[in-house]
């Protein structure tokens, strides 16, 4: 069986935690039937909004909203303090390794990581050998996968350093929170976060050329409007006052890239691309490529231009590097790891596979390049067909799996069919890397398990998602004030709580 989760509202089953002082009296307070109203209101208004994603092979469902639910999920300042110190740590040590592999790999030369691991990667790409980018940035926004296991750990589950998305999620969740409950907001004081398109502009400048001029060009490369995150690619785009442009929208010529406009040809100093590497130019990777831009990588070579993130970061995301991340902070920082991993099992290795095949029924077993939710096993949840299944690819391809305990995720409280009930959650914050600092929006995305008992939090699956508010760190003053003191278990169960 599972560990006993811990709920971010009532922790241990005793009190109502104080950062929740002001939902829990929220809560009480609040006819279902009217919350049943809001969450009504929120559905309607993102698809009004149009914020869709698609589901690839899902003929019946090409466009989705992802569920969002009204009851967000708290983290106060403190907390915050801790991940976003321990963030930045774990960004600053990605980009450094990045570095290194693609310069003099001293990392593998001290044997903290096997050879073969890195230049035997699929995303490893050989073109960027001993390319200078400024500042030494290769991810310039990543998207750190967090769980809360209990009131003072949290663990990173998953670097997305290639293309994270969801961002738009965030904005989006906090705007439409801020029109249903204006009231609500205007008890708590909440950190802000619709302040993220000026920090990744700013942060995108930041890394422009030498040769650009004082005001970079910045675009956003999208692969177009088939593309699954294509609302999110338009979006920020706008926020962003950018160019939203396509392959066909730009060329290349004497090293430089150029982007096709009314006026004639302008030139493009930074690429915020949302496309694959194999598809950014067909001259290096996929021929068959048509939503790329012959010559790119030429353009990026000679530093004429910046692409975020970086070509080949994807080796840095890959889930057998992952559990190497707390020797790699070690490595280049000689600090401990503020963040920890979660415990893992490299079956590439024989101990570990043997140990992995002997315990599938207790573990979730993942693919090292998968994502979203899929190619994994949930031993706890898997029937013996699935097990064995999943025992006869671990045999087969060892080097394609990890697997990890499984970890009880923090329960928050959702507002579901039958009123509000706990749901597995995890967290997304973006964190940017520019020339100047390291910039976080305080709070990030949370995305739920809509399903009870259910780990898997992705939107492919079923998941949804949640407004993230930092708030001040309660005191007891303000728990008197706000009426969160210290509420029973028993009373929060008969008055509808988590």
């Amino acid at each position: 069986m599972p560990p006993v989760a811990f709920d971010e509202m009532n922790g241990t089953g005793d009190a109502c935690r104080a950062a929740y002082g002001l939902i829990k009296s929220w809560l009480d307070a609040t006819d279902p039937e009217f919350l049943k109203r809001r969450q009504q209101e929120a559905e309607f208004l993102f698809r009004r909004i149009g914020i869709t994603f698609a589901v690839y092979g899902d003929a019946e469902a090409d466009e989705r909203i992802i569920p969002f639910d009204i009851v967000p999920r708290v983290l106060t300042n403190s907390e915050w303090g801790t991940l976003s110190k321990g963030l930045t740590q774990r960004v600053t040590a990605l980009n450094r390794f990045l570095a290194d592999i693609y310069g003099k790999g001293d990392i593998i030369r001290a044997g903290i990581i096997p050879e073969q691991l890195v230049y035997q990667n699929p995303s490893f790409r050989p073109e960027m050998l001993g390319v200078k980018l400024p500042a030494d940035v290769y991810v310039q926004i990543a998207g750190i996968d967090v769980i809360r296991t209990d009131d003072k750990d949290f663990y990173v589950l998953e670097d997305n350093a290639r293309t994270p998305s969801g961002v738009s999620y965030m904005l989006e969740n906090r705007d439409v929170m801020m029109r249903l409950f204006p009231d609500l907001f205007a008890e708590a004081r909440i950190q802000p976060v619709e302040n993220y398109p000026d920090e990744l502009l700013a942060t995108l400048r930041s890394l422009a050329p030498a040769s650009a001029p004082s005001e970079p060009t910045v675009v956003l490369m999208t692969p177009g409007p088939l593309n699954s995150a294509y609302y999110e690619h338009s979006f920020l785009a706008d926020k962003l006052g950018v160019d939203l442009v396509e392959g066909r929208d730009l060329f290349v010529r004497d090293n430089v890239v150029y982007m096709r406009t009314t006026e004639g040809p302008q030139r493009v100093d930074v690429i915020y691309r949302r496309i694959d590497d194999d598809f950014l130019d067909p001259l290096v990777f996929r021929p068959d490529s048509v939503i790329g831009v012959p010559g790119l990588i030429s353009a990026y070579r000679a530093g004429n231009v910046t692409l975020a993130n970086a070509v080949g970061t994807g080796v840095a995301d890959d889930k057998a590097m992952y559990t190497y991340m707390p020797d790699i902070v070690r490595f280049y920082l000689g600090e401990e790891p503020i963040l920890k991993n979660v415990p893992t099992w490299r079956c590439r290795e024989p101990d570990s596979l043997k140990y992995v095949l002997e315990h599938l029924p207790e573990l979730v077993v993942k693919e090292v390049q998968g994502s979203g939710g899929y190619g994994m096993l949930v031993g706890p949840k898997a029937d013996k067909a699935m097990i064995e299944t999943f025992a006869a690819k671990l045999r087969a391809d060892p080097d394609n799996f990890i697997a990890q305990p499984t970890l009880a995720l923090s329960t928050s409280p959702t507002f579901v069919g039958e009123g509000i009930a706990p749901r597995h959650v995890d967290l997304r914050p973006f964190v940017l890397t520019g020339s100047d600092r390291v910039r976080i929006v305080p709070g990030g995305l949370t995305r739920v398990a809509l399903k009870e008992g259910s780990l898997v939090v992705n939107s492919s699956q079923g998941g949804g998602t949640k407004d993230t508010w930092i708030i001040e760190d309660p005191d007891d003053d303000e728990d008197a004030a706000l009426g969160g003191g210290m509420v029973s278990q028993s009373q929060s169960q008969s008055q509808g709580g988590s």
